[in-house]
């Protein structure tokens, strides 16, 4: 998220319509990077256009309100970008670079989000100073729907600097309760896990009991057929009123328990239903932490190894003369790279090249013949391909080529230089030491 456009630390007091806020008292930086930029607008009675909102705000607003599929429909119709090969980043980028431009591109974005967020702006439109719309923007957060009321807040001809202020960091705030939705769905699995056992006791509980129904109910009937027999082999004596009142009232009494059994029964039947649905639910849950667990363990693998790799490239670029560990293992080797994308394949030539390798690119048949692959194969000391941006007859020929001449082939996970730079590190592990201790990052949380 950029630079927020206000300093981070309010003025000790701050009156908001008559309500008096009251600041933590750390004062704000002067530093050029948190300065708002000097945004001005001449006609306060109407709704306030993209392009004249302050330019940090552009990055909240669009990366909230509008989707990358839309951007990706839009975007590319103002600006020199591919539709199907420009990034997630980069269409998001270039949305926002024409929003603070202005023009056509800032009107159809506009545009775009008026007219999916009609609805909230009528809403809005009804607030009759800051307090209303503070209220309605509260509203909004505790039912979820933020992305309307957010474009119709920061565009209300009402809203001050401190309105959005308020807003801007609220939303800012909702994007670190993603680690806490995970942990919550720790919490979860352990609650249903302890639930589960207790439906365990409970089932075996009901089956004992039900057991001495059945028991205590085989019992009464065969007493009953007994009596009955008895009954039927003897004449009735002369109280025959008075004993078929007494059979009335047992079998009345062995149809109370027949319901209860079958009562007992149907319960026990819902609660097996019950803990195996929990039990399918635990399941799957346990999958995907454990997917979830895997991918993030080789995502921060990656990571490290291309946070290494840019260590090296800028101490390469100084002048240090200083060589690294992190690409020193393609020194003096042949790789040849099958699949990816023209820019990410640009840039692990460069790496490669700077590191004293030589990296031979095949696109796998798009532009290249696939004829030419099965010529660049031998000589190669291994070769690597993205599984995620490469087809299946090019890795089935480079497969069958390399088992003939005894080339170690390897698959990466995608087409990006993280998993190529993450793959030479796992092929030397002499230097994993390394990478698992990185240097502490210059980068800063609050001016990037």
């Amino acid at each position: 998220m950029p630079t927020p456009p206000f300093p981070l630390a309010q003025p000790p007091r701050l009156k908001l319509s008559g309500v008096e806020l009251v600041s933590t008292g750390i004062q704000a930086p002067h530093d050029a990077c948190c300065s708002p930029a000097n945004a001005t607008r001449t006609n306060v009675g109407r709704r306030a256009r993209l392009s004249e909102l302050d330019s940090h705000l552009h990055c909240s607003i669009i990366g909230t309100c509008l989707s990358t599929h839309e951007l990706r429909k839009l975007v590319p119709k103002f600006a020199g970008l591919d539709q199907r090969d420009a990034s997630d980043l980069e269409i998001h980028h270039t949305a926002v670079e024409l929003a603070i431009a202005g023009g056509p591109g800032a009107k159809a974005l506009h545009k775009l989000l008026d007219d999916r967020y009609a609805v909230a702006i009528r809403r809005f439109d009804k607030a009759a100073d800051d307090l209303e719309l503070l209220s309605l923007w509260d509203d909004a957060l505790k039912s979820g729907d933020i992305p309307p009321a957010y474009w119709a807040l920061m565009t209300h001809p009402l809203t001050t600097m401190p309105v959005r202020q308020k807003a801007f960091g609220e939303l800012h705030m909702l994007s670190h309760l993603v680690g806490a939705a995970n942990r919550a769905d720790i919490r979860r699995l352990v609650a249903l896990e302890e639930e589960n056992a207790a439906l365990k006791e409970k089932i075996e509980r009901q089956q004992s009991r039900m057991q001495q129904l059945a028991i205590e109910r085989d019992a009464s009937v065969a007493a009953l057929n007994e009596q009955t027999a008895r009954l039927q082999s003897n004449p009735l004596p002369a109280d025959a009123n008075g004993l078929e009142a007494e059979v009335r009232q047992l079998r009345e009494w062995l149809a109370v328990a027949d319901q209860r059994v079958a009562l007992h029964m149907s319960r026990r039947e819902a609660a097996e239903q019950r803990i195996q649905q929990e039990q399918d639910t635990i399941t799957a849950l346990r999958g995907s932490r454990d997917h979830a667990l895997a991918l993030l363990k080789l995502v921060q693998s990656e990571c490290d190894a291309l946070e290494r790799a840019t260590v090296d490239a800028v101490d390469a670029s100084n002048g240090t003369g200083l060589r690294r560990a992190s690409l020193v293992g393609v020194h003096g080797k042949r790789i040849v790279y099958v699949g990816g994308r023209p820019g990410s394949n640009a840039a692990l030539k460069r790496l490669v090249g700077a590191a004293g390798g030589e990296l031979l690119v095949h696109d796998g048949g798009v532009e290249d013949r696939k004829g030419l692959l099965a010529a660049a194969l031998p000589g190669a000391d291994f070769v690597v391909f993205p599984v995620d941006c490469v087809d299946h007859d090019s890795i089935n020929t480079l497969k069958r080529i390399c088992e003939r001449h005894g080339i170690d082939y390897h698959p990466l996970r995608t087409a990006s230089v993280a998993s190529f730079v993450e793959l030479i590190a796992r092929l030397h592990p002499g230097h994993v030491a390394q990478l698992s201790n990185p240097p502490p990052s210059a980068f800063c949380l609050r001016h990037g």
